[in-house]
């Protein structure tokens, strides 16, 4: 894989998939991806298609999200470098439950479902992470439903900012929200969301750069 972005960047490496396992034994592993370069907006993954492969997200960022018959869409989350995406369908041997589009531009590596497997069964080690994994994931499902359950939609707002922030010389910055981005993710309207975050900036809680909000002091409890 000379020149891809697993030399590059360690994504591989780095991943919690391989965790405990040395170079040498997922160097057969790395042999088996193939990148794959998609421009900005294309749907990578279609909700209801077969699990066939395995995608860690190397370079750009991406979106998952569900969709009914209308149209009407809800983002499950965002995804940077060093995400995995699919692993727990091809597991299941079920179909997609998700759709996945890129944000930007964005690199992949790809890995078969048939290497996927194979790696299964050489590394049980693999095995033991996802697990981990699957738990995680039980976990942030569990938070998310009680958020829409029990938080008003600028609690799951105010939580969204707080919890997407990272330090940033000292300053607490989010990745790069539209105000439908941020809508789609609490599910709101658009409406309601420009109108929170406008009175926040009025209150000088957050800033704005880019797109991206920088968390001034403590957000408040209530709107």
């Amino acid at each position: 894989m000379k020149g891809s972005c697993v030399e590059k960047e360690g994504i591989l490496a780095s991943s919690y998939l391989f965790e405990g396992l040395n170079r040498g034994e997922f160097a057969d592993i790395e042999q088996a991806l193939v990148p794959k370069r998609y421009r900005q907006n294309t749907v990578i993954i279609d909700q209801g298609d077969e699990a066939n492969k395995l995608y860690f997200l190397c370079e750009g960022r991406a979106q998952v999200f569900v969709a009914d018959e209308s149209g009407r869409e809800v983002v499950l989350g965002q995804l940077e470098p060093g995400a995995i995406i699919g692993e727990m369908a091809l597991l299941a041997e079920i179909p997609r439950t998700a759709s996945v589009v890129t944000l930007e531009e964005s690199v992949f590596l790809v890995l078969t479902r048939k290497s996927f497997l194979q790696a299964l069964e050489q590394h049980p080690r693999i095995a033991v992470n996802l697990a981990r994994s699957l738990a995680r994931h039980v976990h942030h499902l569990t938070e998310a439903v009680g958020d829409f359950a029990l938080l008003d939609v600028y609690g799951r707002v105010a939580k969204l900012l707080r919890s997407s922030a990272s330090d940033q010389d000292g300053r607490l910055i989010t990745p790069k929200w539209t105000h439908q981005q941020i809508a789609d993710r609490v599910g709101a309207s658009r409406e309601m969301v420009s109108k929170i975050l406008k009175e926040l900036r009025a209150g000088d809680y957050i800033g704005v750069e880019g797109k991206r909000y920088i968390l001034h002091r403590k957000l408040p409890e209530r709107w």
